[in-house]
């Protein structure tokens, strides 16, 4: 990790168009501004955090109504669909 001290207006250039600008410092910490590219994501380190164990959460979730009984609803057991058969016409219509 490359660490640098700044004040207010400097700024560092990261290779790929990227610029960072500290626009204010104060006891409440700092503010940065984030030049780059469009294609380039830009994240909070703890948004990102968030995002990648929400996603891991859902997808270990096997049962689609865990997530009803979660919020404290009523489960219900959901069973697996089949395909509709039709049922085979009556003799005296099979013959007219």
């Amino acid at each position: 990790m490359l660490i640098l001290g700044r004040r207010e207006g400097d700024s560092i250039l990261i290779d790929g168009g990227i610029r960072i600008v500290v626009v204010s410092c104060d006891r409440g910490g700092v503010r940065i501004g984030i030049e780059a590219p469009s294609d380039v994501k830009i994240l909070r380190g703890e948004i990102a955090q968030q995002v990648a164990q929400e996603n891991q959460r859902a997808a270990g979730t096997p049962v689609a109504g865990d997530w009803l009984a979660t919020l404290g609803g009523p489960v219900v057991a959901v069973a697996p669909s089949t395909p509709a058969t039709p049922a085979p016409a009556p003799a005296s219509e099979a013959q007219s």
